[in-house]
């Protein structure tokens, strides 16, 4: 199959007054993350890459195949791209049953109904979903129907993964889960494997390669590192600047690799994500006074001119980022290696649960 040479794409939509005009790769055994606001084309990109939506111009070609070009009069159809797409609300058909809906792709390449049969329930036992096999679409949860949107896509043994906003139908209990089920079967994928998703959780927890999409256009890529050390547009910096810290909580703390941070939710136990907004933490001279319940004694490692703010690199225990205007960093002498106390509310801090793994 061409898929071991990944994607080759430039995306031209126009549609609705919207302009869209991007270039997407995605490397083999690799996955790549679209982010952007809200209207910047990130699905538009996931229905014209599966070819429910014609280019105007550019191309795509996933391997050695030309599947898109209007300039050379090609469009394949989308049941021949072998391209497998998990929806935001998964789009599995109503009238059939589970095990039905995951044989489709199977059957629709030419397979006994017995043999569709058979690939279907290995991928739902793969996927933890062999139970709803009976099923229809109308009796799943939200994370019951992702899961068998995915075991849909995989089963017909595409080319090429497209996931647009898989989780975000699926409640916060269930998230952790099927978050850890896709990483799983994304890492198990040797083909190019494309997440849409405006959680900067997701994308930096589930993708190897960034894609920032605004207002149509491309305006950055990188590695989710490269992203959040060096943003390039404001909402790039906003973006990156969650941070992410995973540890065990028990009794409002959460030990993250020996330090103790303390959560406003004390009944949450076990394994979870903590994610705090670089604004959320302020900075002090001394041991500060007051209600923040997380304060500790650090240096700072970096310090990075974003115009109008400042982003601020944390050394250990917590290596954070932190954002503060200029007139802070001129007042408290903000420098690499100067020590400071940082300061966080346990209510400005967001928890998850985290599946290990």
């Amino acid at each position: 199959m061409g898929a071991s040479h990944g994607l080759d794409a430039r995306v031209v939509v126009r549609r609705d007054g919207f302009d869209l005009d991007v270039l997407v790769t995605a490397p083999a055994g690799v996955t790549t993350a679209l982010v952007g606001p809200n209207g910047a084309g990130k699905s538009t990109v996931i229905d014209a890459l599966a070819g429910l939506v014609p280019l105007v111009g550019g191309h795509v070609r996933l391997g050695d195949r030309l599947l898109a070009d209007p300039v050379a009069g090609i469009d394949v159809p989308p049941a021949d791209r072998s391209i497998g797409v998990v929806f935001q609300d998964g789009l599995l058909f109503g009238h059939l049953s589970v095990l039905d809906n995951v044989g489709f792709g199977p059957r629709s390449r030419g397979a006994s109904r017995a043999a569709a049969g058979a690939t279907a329930r290995e991928w739902l036992d793969r996927l933890g979903a062999s139970t709803l096999a009976s099923r229809l679409p109308g009796e799943l949860s939200g994370g019951q129907t992702q899961r068998v949107a995915l075991a849909r896509a995989l089963a017909a043994h595409p080319d090429l993964l497209l996931l647009d906003e898989p989780l975000a139908s699926v409640d916060v209990t269930g998230r952790a889960a099927l978050r850890r089920t896709i990483a799983d079967h994304l890492e198990g994928f040797d083909g190019p494997r494309i997440l849409v998703t405006h959680d900067p959780t997701e994308a930096f927890l589930l993708a190897d390669l960034v894609h920032v999409i605004e207002d149509g256009r491309l305006t950055q890529v990188g590695t989710p590192d490269e992203i959040r050390l060096h943003p390039r547009t404001r909402y790039a910096a906003d973006l990156a600047g969650i941070n992410l810290l995973k540890g065990n909580a028990t009794g409002g703390l959460v030990d993250v690799d020996g330090h103790d941070v303390h959560i406003a939710d004390t009944a949450v136990t076990g394994q979870v994500l903590l994610a705090i907004h670089p604004t959320a933490i302020a900075l002090h001279e001394q041991h500060p006074a007051g209600s923040p319940r997380n304060t500790w004694s650090t240096t700072i490692a970096r310090v990075e001119d974003l115009g109008e703010r400042v982003r601020v690199l944390l050394a250990e225990p917590l290596p954070l980022t932190v954002e503060v205007t200029r007139g802070a960093v001129d007042a408290l002498g903000l420098e690499p290696g100067r020590p400071v106390w940082p300061a966080i509310k346990a209510t400005e801090i967001r928890v998850t649960p985290n599946e290990p793994g």
